[in-house]
């Protein structure tokens, strides 16, 4: 017998048939003799439509208050499914992060999790219950709701395996697995037999938007055995381990991600430990920073561009122009006019060439590149968002992905 840990997201439990379908194969497996946690997303919209009610009452709502709300979208998906399940004739339970024993830090709205206590859940196990958590939260020191940031229910799912020892974690969505491209985008897009973590988690912290990228760290730390498949059909997916095939494809994959705006702060003073200043104000505040440009600027001045998550934009502002003074600068300027396009595969670190591949595919597509960053196993350019998706299939074209037996 194995201890089985499955994870649904929005789409697969978005309505009742859909929910049938989940009961279904929940179901099944536990009926061939597996032990049987499952995590579900909330339906749908359903996140969307809770933020929309949120900003309705008011637009600037405290994250506590958020979390609060927010977490009751997975609590109805679990309940839900939970007499799904029951109408097919099971025992199960249906669980909130709470329950689960699922405690976290408190920076609402993005809460990372600390520890979990496994007794409530083994307990339901060894009473022979099907055990349905929500995904997506927990709880702090405080006894309050956190969520643990969009996708996070990827992060539950493999946590709670990680804490169970689980035999497998299978990551159920709407696609068939882990793509070269977004096969909405690119159509000769081919899935993936495998991939190993290092690259999973490039492609998913670079707008994959197949795993949330705290998942797959947390896969990797654990040992996590990890498969993404479709919850609409039996194909056997993406298995996520440790080394991929990295010898056959140079570049595993070309992703976008339209959630970025650039900031460029404007005639820095030339002087050691302004860098230090500016983005010391913005760790404290918690904002993340991803691409940054250092260029010469006017009278023996420099010019500090970077990249942040659109979220970010409204408070990053606010803070710069609050210490314009402190950093020595001249003014701030931003755009969310912008898409990071980039590509990942841990074979690329002994092949100078790949990068100048990637921008002949730009080049032969007449897209401009606004800014550049590299490493062992990625690179990414910046691009005007309307070329982002153009720009995705010359590079796929270029690599000549979708031609790979993968």
């Amino acid at each position: 017998m194995s201890l089985i840990v499955q994870k649904y997201g929005g789409t697969s439990v978005a309505n009742a048939e859909r929910l049938a379908n989940v009961a279904g194969r929940v179901v099944k497996a536990y009926r061939e003799g597996n032990s049987m946690v499952v995590v579900v997303s909330a339906q749908g919209d359903t996140t969307d439509d809770l933020i929309t009610k949120a900003y309705e009452i008011n637009e600037k709502p405290s994250q506590r208050e958020m979390d609060m709300l927010l977490s009751t979208g997975e609590q109805i998906s679990a309940a839900l499914l939970a007499m799904a399940v029951e109408k097919l004739g099971c025992h199960v339970v249906s669980l909130t992060g709470h329950q689960a024993g699922i405690s976290t830090n408190s920076q609402y709205g993005n809460a990372r999790i600390k520890n979990i206590d496994t007794e409530r859940l083994f307990k339901e196990l060894d009473e022979k219950n099907i055990v349905i958590v929500t995904g997506f939260q927990g709880w702090n020191k405080y006894d309050d709701i956190t969520t643990l940031g969009r996708g996070g229910s990827d992060t539950t799912a493999v946590a709670l395996a990680a804490a169970l020892k689980a035999d497998l974690c299978e990551i159920y969505t709407d696609v068939d697995g882990v793509f070269t491209a977004d096969p909405r985008i690119v159509k000769n897009a081919k899935k993936l037999d495998d991939i190993s973590y290092d690259e999973m988690l490039e492609l998913a912290s670079l707008g994959a938007n197949v795993l949330h990228n705290r998942s797959v760290e947390m896969a990797k730390k654990y040992g996590v055995n990890l498969v993404v498949k479709s919850s609409l059909n039996q194909l056997p997916g993406t298995v996520i381990k440790e080394v991929g095939n990295v010898e056959k494809m140079l570049v595993r994959g070309v992703t976008r991600d339209n959630d970025i705006a650039r900031i460029a702060v404007i005639e820095v003073e030339d002087k050691p430990g302004i860098a230090f200043k500016l983005f010391s104000l913005l760790a404290r505040e918690k904002i993340n920073i991803d691409v940054i440009l250092q260029s010469i600027g006017k009278n023996n001045t420099k010019d500090i561009s970077f990249t942040i998550k659109k979220a970010d934009l409204s408070r990053t502002l606010d803070i710069i122009n609050a210490n314009l003074g402190a950093i020595s600068a001249k003014e701030v300027k931003h755009s969310d006019k912008y898409s990071k396009v980039s590509i990942v595969g841990a074979g690329m670190v002994n092949n100078p060439g790949v990068a100048s591949t990637m921008f002949e595919a730009l080049y032969d597509a007449d897209i401009n590149i606004h800014m550049i960053t590299t490493s062992e196993m990625k690179i990414s350019v910046l691009v005007d968002v309307g070329e982002a998706e153009r720009a995705v299939s010359a590079i796929h074209e270029k690599f000549k992905l979708g031609e790979h037996n993968v």
